[in-house]
């Protein structure tokens, strides 16, 4: 009887480093699972501030979309500066002043003409503008006798003109130019100019207008001497491209 507490003591010890072995074996290899389980897991952020250590803000886009078109409302103001992207003023809104010209050229055989137009440009009240063209038109002839003719016209034009959106960076416009005109020699006389096109929005401010006019010219018949007969009524249809700037 004596002899079995001594065997149980023998019996623990042998089986001890066993269970110690098994025990360690199972905690390394829970270890292992969980190194494994934080390396497949990325850090929440790894863009952090050099001095400070905090966490970066996430990036975002630097594209603007252009600000809405121009509807019937009250006037704010009667200058809007800084129109365009990155404005909640867009083109037509009632304020906005463009600055800028157009020009063309037409050639054909015995004729050439060049014609050069800067212009300021105001929109009295929404989608309504109101603008002045100051024209210079050079045309030169030759006849079928070899004899050369040429001449200049100057014309101030005063045009309203009114500019149908058709989404925020395509308009198409129309207007009716009246003015004066003047011809060296014949002198000064009535102008008329209508005028037909569209308004394409470029870059943040930038406006292109290509454009068709036609123009009537009249001077007094009374002035009209032997080499001034080609610019003393003149009607002409031409065909521009123009660049403005909303200011």
């Amino acid at each position: 009887m004596r002899n079995k507490p001594i065997l149980g003591i023998l019996f623990a010890l042998a089986i001890a480093p066993g269970t110690a072995l098994a025990q360690s074996s199972d905690d390394k290899k829970k270890d292992d699972d969980k190194a494994q389980q934080d390396t497949s897991v990325p850090p929440a952020s790894t863009n952090r501030d050099v001095e400070t250590g905090q966490p970066l803000p996430p990036s975002q886009s630097t594209h603007e979309a252009p600000p809405p078109v121009a509807s019937p409302g009250a006037v704010d103001t009667l200058v809007v500066h800084q129109a365009g992207i990155g404005s909640p003023t867009g083109y037509g809104r009632a304020g906005v002043i463009e600055l800028g010209g157009s020009g063309g050229f037409t050639a054909a055989p015995g004729f050439t003409q060049v014609n050069v137009t800067p212009q300021v440009g105001w929109f009295v009240a929404d989608n309504l503008q109101l603008s002045g063209r100051l024209g210079y038109t050079y045309a030169r002839t030759k006849d079928d006798n070899g004899m050369v003719q040429s001449g200049s016209l100057t014309s101030l034009i005063v045009e309203p003109s009114y500019h149908l959106p058709f989404n925020r960076t395509t308009f198409g416009f129309l207007g009716m130019g009246v003015g004066a005109a003047y011809v060296k020699g014949p002198g000064l006389g009535l102008a008329v100019a209508p005028r037909i096109g569209a308004n394409f929005m470029v870059g943040r401010s930038g406006v292109l207008t290509p454009s068709l006019s036609w123009q009537y010219t009249t001077h007094d018949e009374s002035m009209v001497g032997q080499n001034g007969v080609l610019l003393t009524v003149t009607s002409a249809i031409m065909a521009n491209v123009g660049y403005t700037v909303m200011w």
